[in-house]
């Protein structure tokens, strides 16, 4: 309960984050921030105090969840303090339009997605949303790719997740069955690469199809930096997650063929003797 408790306030923080510390945000914004807020929150201590699994994948399987969250909320608060730096200028909000801007520059080159992403905008756009747009791509797109870089050195050299123990593979992937037909390392197999494909191609396929959609959709909303926080962070993240999920599931997979190779040369050695 304790820790169902603590994850759900830190979720509740997350959400509301952006609201509380910028300023500008009208009433209806603050209350339908904290009602997100609340929902997510209820979600997620409904989750962990329960005994059965349900939506979460890898509830059991330390530290994937807490990475991801982690990065997120790193993500969201870098760029939640370089905007309450516009209005509430300090040390720290310096500190992170720093961060901001190199990230930003550093990681705006040719073809890169952070590139895709500042193309798809407008040619009318003012060059202040521009801006914004590549500082927060760079940011949300560079913890990306450290996130996944760090859950695959867990994978690589530290054997998660055999390390926490047994792995169930019902209770941390409630979602996938593995009953249902077939090899269950095959479908496993390809559900990572269908996942690590996605996950490297989306970050290229959002920014291509919205500017292929430019003239039906309203870039006005950029403006507004808890729309731009949100949706970098959907355009950075929800890739990088399937880049996760794909290298787990990969590493699952790895782990049951390598405890079936076990068996069938202990049954083996059985029979000879």
């Amino acid at each position: 309960m304790t820790g169902a408790a603590l994850r759900a306030l830190l979720v509740a923080l997350l959400i509301a984050m952006p609201f509380m510390l910028i300023s500008g945000v009208g009433i209806d914004g603050s209350q339908f921030a904290m009602l997100l807020a609340l929902l997510a929150a209820g979600l997620v201590m409904m989750e962990y105090n329960s005994a059965y699994p349900s939506l979460i994948a890898f509830r059991h399987a330390p530290p994937y969840n807490r990475l991801r969250f982690a990065t997120i909320f790193i993500a969201v608060l870098i760029l939640t303090l370089v905007y309450r730096g516009n209005s509430d200028p300090g040390t720290m909000t310096q500190i992170m339009t720093s961060i901001g801007l190199i990230l930003g520059n550093m990681t705006d080159f040719p073809y890169s997605p952070v590139r895709l992403a500042v193309l798809m905008l407008p040619i009318e756009t003012p060059q202040s949303e521009v801006a914004a747009v590549r500082m927060a791509a760079g940011v949300c797109y560079t913890l990306s790719v450290v996130m996944i870089l760090i859950f695959a050195a867990l994978v690589r050299f530290y054997g998660w997740p055999a390390r926490h123990g047994a792995f169930n593979v019902w209770v941390n992937l409630p979602m996938f069955d593995a009953t249902s037909g077939g090899d269950v390392v095959a479908r496993l197999k390809s559900h990572a690469r269908i996942n690590l494909i996605l996950g490297f191609l989306l970050p290229f396929l959002i920014p291509a199809g919205v500017y292929a959609a430019s003239r039906s959709i309203d870039f006005g909303g950029l403006a507004v930096p808890q729309t731009l926080i949100w949706t970098m962070c959907l355009w950075a993240f929800l890739p990088a997650s399937l880049m996760m999920r794909g290298i787990a599931m990969a590493r699952i997979a790895s782990m049951i063929e390598d405890k079936r190779r076990r068996t069938y040369a202990a049954a083996e050695g059985l029979q000879a003797v």
